[in-house]
């Protein structure tokens, strides 16, 4: 379904998107708040910038050293190619444990290969121990939103799954009550699960070593009590030095939520004694988006969700109307590169206002790469009609007579056609807006009459 028509479809519940709305732009203030407090943040934004700018140079090399560094300090690294080859690896060492129920900390990359239903196909149980993730799991929806999967569900919702799943009190709509509820249920799947998979947030070339940022301590929780520990890291996801973390840490929990930094942020480094920690590095696109000059920018977002959080047009539309892993401004721009025929129409879900540039920790010129990708479908995948309908409005405005005498039919159009017949169901444009009221005359003729005054 393309991202108009799921969107018509968010809309229908007017209440329900005007609280989405009002709900994103509350965490987009936080965000403003708690980054106004740091008298130096554009220059953090500055200096992360150009930190990536240097990883997407240098990737090669990075990766290389991160990778030597891993397996010096007892780390067993494996590469994925794409979706497939990410799964596969996983698989194959879940069998090798004879495992056949997993914990799963929030990970996007794996959302993004689909790693869930493939394991479950397999007959493995895979238990997501963030709470959001655990809610849309049991709905069996995916996220709506990268950092907080579940926002598009309200507590009567959530008191009413947990009522079916969990057997609570019927009605209870109070969060701690619910939360502690989750807490007991996921306690469970942490003592009984031999492996652990979480994603990583930064991984740090100089040491070898990565770091897993959450808020509710889940992914160490799993790692901890498991023997072995699968980390699925995107290979952009690499930061050259240990300090540079005083940069991104600064930045990704103000961006996200408003936070000074995430309650959890866990570095693993080296395996304890008989356990193994396993390191999955994907490209699944990432290369081919490098290569891009006009997109390869996007490869330094850091998954904060911000440009979501205050886009006028997803926090209207909902994060399921653009049919992919990563919604939202960012999301429109990397998806095409995957698929540009079926993601053809999310660069077109912007306004171009440029809000989500503005807020980006990393300073990806995001409203621009839209405008890109949509020169790039248009040439690929444009229709005909809307090639005709440029070239005749090219043809008016080149010609004075021409414009001068549309401007007076479309007047006269305007005033003298039932809105019937205007707004029918072939004026897409039409379905949601008005067209303005006609002027009696043209300003051309207005300034005539009165050029004199």
């Amino acid at each position: 379904m393309s991202h108009p028509k799921a969107a018509t479809e968010f809309l229908k519940d007017q209440a329900n998107s005007q609280w989405h709305d009002e709900t994103l732009w509350m965490i987009r203030d936080k965000r403003d708040a708690s980054s106004k407090s740091i008298p130096e943040w554009e220059e953090l934004r500055n200096l992360a910038s150009e930190i990536k700018d240097n990883v997407l140079s240098n990737l090669d090399k990075y990766l290389e050293q991160f990778e030597a560094q891993a397996l010096k300090n007892g780390i067993k690294v494996h590469w994925a190619k794409d979706a497939k080859e990410h799964n596969e690896i996983v698989l194959t060492i879940l069998q090798e444990k004879n495992c056949e129920a997993i914990v799963k900390s929030k990970s996007i990359l794996t959302e993004e290969c689909h790693l869930n239903p493939y394991l479950e196909k397999q007959g493995i149980e895979v238990v997501d121990t963030d709470l959001g993730e655990r809610i849309v799991q049991f709905l069996h929806q995916p996220p709506s939103h990268i950092v907080m999967p579940a926002i598009h569900l309200k507590k009567r919702d959530i008191s009413a799954l947990f009522h079916e799943k969990l057997q609570t009190e019927k009605g209870n709509e109070d969060p701690t009550y619910l939360t502690n509820a989750a807490r007991l249920h996921l306690r469970e799947k942490f003592l009984g699960a031999k492996v652990a998979i979480t994603g990583v947030n930064f991984g740090i070339a100089e040491t070898g070593e990565f770091l897993v940022c959450t808020n509710e301590g889940n992914a160490d929780m799993g790692v901890h009590l498991a023997d072995t520990h699968i980390a699925c890291m995107g290979i952009e996801k690499i930061i050259p030095r240990r300090k540079d973390l005083g940069v991104f840490l600064r930045i990704l929990a103000r961006s996200a939520t408003g936070q000074p930094i995430t309650n959890y942020s866990s570095h693993f480094r080296s395996p304890a004694k008989g356990k193994e920690i396993h390191l999955v590095l994907v490209d699944n696109g990432r290369t081919r988006q490098l290569a891009r000059e006009k997109f390869k920018n996007s490869l330094k977002c850091i998954r904060c969700g911000a440009c979501m959080n205050t886009c006028p047009i997803y926090r209207r539309s909902g994060g399921f109307s653009y049919g992919s892993t990563v919604p939202g401004p960012i999301g429109s721009i990397l998806s095409p590169g995957l698929d540009m025929k079926k993601y053809s129409t999310l660069p077109f879900a912007s306004t171009l206002c440029g809000s989500c540039s503005d807020v980006c920790p990393v300073k990806i010129n995001i409203h621009e790469q839209l405008y890109e990708w949509r020169q790039e479908i248009t040439k690929h995948h444009g229709a005909v009609g809307k090639g005709l309908s440029m070239k005749l409005a090219s043809g008016i405005f080149k010609s004075p007579l021409a414009y001068q005498f549309s401007g007076s039919l479309m007047r006269k159009v305007i005033k003298s056609l039932p809105k019937s017949v205007i707004y029918n169901p072939l004026n897409i444009w039409g379905k949601s807006r008005d067209l303005p009221k006609a002027p009696k005359e043209s300003f051309q003729d207005w300034y005539k009459r009165n050029r004199h005054e």
